[in-house]
Parts: C-alpha cells; sequence; structure tokens
C-alpha cells in the first residue's frame, strides 16, 4: 500500500474519532432541533449540562414540548428539577395536560408532587377522569342483632391542592368502612338498611370523609347488601351457655358443702357415741365402790340385776320373730 493512501487513512480515522468526541460534547442535532422549535438555547449552555451530568436531551426535549404547548418554562427549571430526582418529562406531560383540561397547575406545584414520590400526570388524569374505588366487604351489626354485609364503590377525583401531605385510597377506603359500621349500627332493626340503602350514602357523604386526603368523593354508592348471621341470637346463647356453667358450678359447690357437712355430723355422731360409752363404762366402777362403801347393799344390787332381766325379757318377748318373718317371705 502506498504511503499516500495509509496517511490518508489515518488522517480519515482521526478525524471520524474527533468528530465522534466532538459530537458527544457538543450535541449539535439536538441544539439543531431546538433551535428549530424555537426554543433559544446555545451550544455552550448544552455542553455545560454535559459537565454537570445532566443528558441534555431529557431536558431539552420537555422544554421544546412546553414550548409549543406555551407553558413559558426554563431551561433552568427543567434542569433543577432533573437534578433534585424529578421526572422532568412527566411533570411537563402533566402541566400540558393540566392546561388542557383547564386546571390550574403551575411548575413548582408539579414538582413539588413529583419529588413527594405521587405521579402527577395520574394526579391530573384523575382531576379529569374520577376513579371508582371498591370498598371490601363491611360487616356491621343493627341493633336487632342482625349482621348486614355492605359493599360500596366510592367514586373519587385528585384534589391537586392536597395531593403533597394528603392522606391516600387506604384512608379513604377505612373512612367509609367506618360510616357503614356507624350508619349499621345505629340503624334499629337491619331491615330499615335493607329497604333504604341509600340511607349509608347519605350519612356517610355527610361526615365529609374526604377531610386531608388527596382526593376529593364524589358519590358513595351501594354495590351490594347482604343479611349475615343472627349475631344477637348468638351472643344471647353464648350469654345462657355461660350462665348455665356458672349456675353449674355454684351448685356443685353447695353440694359438696352439704357433703362436709353431712361427714361433720357423722364425726359428732360418732364421738358421741364414744362419750356415751365412755360413761356407760364408769358405771360398774361406781356400783363397786358403793358397794364397798356400803352405800349400795348386796340385796339392792340383786333387786337391779333382776329388774334388768326382766326388763331384757320383757324387751325380747315385745319383738317380732326375725327367724319367722323370714319363713314367711319364703
Amino acid at each position: 500500500m502506498e504511503p499516500q493512501a495509509v496517511t490518508f487513512l489515518i488522517i480519515a480515522a482521526v478525524v471520524i474519532v474527533a468528530l465522534f468526541v466532538f459530537l458527544s460534547f457538543f450535541p449539535i442535532m439536538l441544539w439543531i432541533s431546538a433551535l428549530a422549535s424555537g426554543v433559544r438555547i446555545s451550544i455552550i449552555t448544552l455542553v455545560a449540562m454535559r459537565l454537570r451530568r445532566v443528558v441534555p436531551s431529557r431536558i431539552v426535549n420537555p422544554l421544546i414540548k412546553a414550548t409549543k404547548a406555551g407553558l413559558g418554562l426554563s431551561i433552568n427549571q427543567l434542569e433543577s428539577h432533573f437534578l433534585a430526582g424529578g421526572n422532568v418529562d412527566r411533570v411537563v406531560n402533566a402541566l400540558i395536560a393540566a392546561q388542557r383540561a383547564n386546571i390550574p397547575l403551575v411548575f413548582e406545584r408539579a414538582a413539588a408532587i413529583d419529588l413527594a414520590g405521587r405521579d402527577v400526570l395520574q394526579a391530573v388524569q384523575m382531576s379529569v377522569n374520577p376513579r371508582v374505588i371498591e370498598t371490601p366487604i363491611v360487616a356491621a351489626v343493627a341493633k336487632d342483632g342482625i349482621e348486614v354485609k355492605v359493599k360500596a364503590r366510592v367514586t373519587v377525583r385528585a384534589n391537586i391542592e392536597r395531593l403533597v401531605g394528603g392522606a391516600g385510597e387506604e384512608t379513604i377506603i377505612a373512612r367509609v368502612g367506618e360510616g357503614i359500621v356507624t350508619t349499621v349500627g345505629s340503624s334499629a332493626s337491619h331491615k330499615d338498611v335493607l329497604e333504604n340503602p341509600d340511607l349509608i350514602s347519605r350519612t356517610v357523604l355527610g361526615k365529609g370523609l374526604d377531610a386531608g386526603t388527596a382526593f376529593e368523593i364524589l358519590s358513595i354508592d351501594i354495590a351490594d347488601v347482604d343479611v349475615g348471621k343472627n349475631i344477637g341470637a348468638h351472643l344471647q346463647t353464648e350469654q345462657a351457655e355461660a350462665d348455665k356453667r356458672i349456675a353449674q358450678a355454684k351448685a356443685e359447690e353447695r353440694r359438696a358443702m352439704a357433703v362436709a357437712h353431712e361427714q361433720e355430723m357423722k364425726a359428732k355422731v360418732v364421738e358421741m357415741r364414744a362419750r356415751v360409752v365412755e360413761s356407760e363404762s364408769q358405771v360398774p366402777l361406781a356400783m363397786a365402790e358403793a358397794l364397798k362403801s356400803g352405800k349400795l347393799g348386796v340385796m339392792d344390787y340383786m333387786n337391779m340385776k333382776n329388774i334388768e332381766a326382766d326388763t331384757q325379757m320383757r324387751s325380747t318377748i315385745g319383738k317380732p320373730d326375725t327367724a319367722q318373718q323370714d319363713d314367711h317371705k319364703a
């Protein structure tokens, strides 16, 4: 290969590398696209973005959209939001959607909503097209003890003013459930709720449940109302069973006390019999002492024995014959 050809190839390669390096730092095509769209931006500004580690296309392209929509945003606003970690393109799209829908929304508030972690474009779309939130089945008990199961659909619209710091969907669902429980619990009968389900909607809406939330409640519609268990009868049954167990325990306590008292009486009877036996054992000793001391004569002792024998004979004669009774029974 000739030296001139080699030199030409080397020069061409150097030019291509230099052009590539130049275009990487100087986005000429992006600058031309911005100028063609009416966005006045210098090439030095684009190079400065590269030095600040900002992707120029993520700033220039949203700026072109904002300029075409007539939002009047500056490149400093978009770049500062990008450096703060925000989504510049989504914020610009939200501002354009809000302008078309005649919703008052400035860049500072949209940027704050985006940095707070909320989807600002979705919030604007929800302001235009309200969203329906379906609550889970809420079980409540009326005053007559009948359980009522209610499912509601809540139509909400995003409140741009309260998106930063406002409560989310979980709070709306919890508050609606609380309102359903309150309404059903204050009803005298479950039939009142079944006849007028709109009573729940009116009561819940009248409580202002959207206060402090990022939404505005437009309507609450009762999707389904079912009758559940008879909680009152179930509780009464359990109470009666508990009372029965208490009465049985008290009766068992009284029976145990009666048995203990009976055993005490039996012990006392045995004790008194022991005392009688002890007293009877003193009689012979007393009679022997009387005989020795001459207070009781021999004839007196014999007469007493005769009387005892006569008494024993009379008692024996007076008793029925047990053997004869057994013969008759046989």
